[in-house]
């Protein structure tokens, strides 16, 4: 299994790019924010890996960081979404986006992706609501009031337990998880309960 690629870009194009690595070139598909990304860059780059295996070929997809990697390890889990339409999510979505629209229930951003449905998008939506709280890479972007991210993925599991608590009292998934942001915002707070009280205030204001 190749996690790790570090080398000199020869070829960026099509969302695929050539790494050089001591004279042996490796095929790497990326996302088009990685692509972009890669086209301002100079020099030796480094590339996290993940290697699918089939019958009759090899396949490396690449990642500039652990956030956008945990991201396709997690969507390729969903029914309906391989690895094309994984990459073509992540080409619209950074990681923190695709945490945010996934705990908001905001099937129509992951819909953005090109040859992703409204119900592959809804699938996304429903099967990773609970999950993508518990990665740390992908719950940095909720971790309000700790720019040290070492608990964010607790922050992110706080936001996603209080926004299904409120829906669960009949608010939206979008209506409550925009209250949530915004008192955690205000005054972050690690008691559930506090959490869920001040949105409830936040919301009938």
């Amino acid at each position: 299994m190749i996690a790790q690629l570090s080398g000199s870009i020869v070829q960026t194009d099509d969302q695929r790019t050539i790494l050089d690595v001591h004279g042996v070139g490796y095929a790497v598909h990326v996302s088009g924010r990685t692509q972009g990304q890669l086209g301002t860059m100079a020099g030796k780059v480094t590339l996290l890996t993940e290697m699918q295996v089939r019958e009759d070929s090899m396949t490396l997809f690449g990642f500039l960081d652990v956030a956008e990697r945990d991201a396709f390890r997690l969507l390729i889990t969903v029914q309906g979404v391989g690895a094309k339409a994984a990459m073509a999510i992540l080409s619209v979505l950074a990681p923190a986006d695709l945490t945010n629209a996934i705990i908001s229930g905001d099937k129509a951003m992951v819909a953005r992706a090109d040859g992703v449905g409204p119900k592959i998008a809804q699938r996304v939506v429903n099967e990773l609501g609970e999950k993508i709280g518990k990665i740390v890479s992908l719950g940095g972007a909720l971790s309000i009031g700790n720019p040290s991210g070492e608990t964010s993925g607790a922050a992110a599991g706080l936001v996603g337990d209080a926004v299904s608590a409120l829906a669960n009292l009949g608010y939206g998934q979008t209506e409550a998880h925009s209250a949530v942001m915004r008192v955690q915002t205000k005054s972050p707070s690690d008691n559930l309960s506090d959490i869920i009280a001040a949105a409830l205030r936040d919301i009938g204001t």
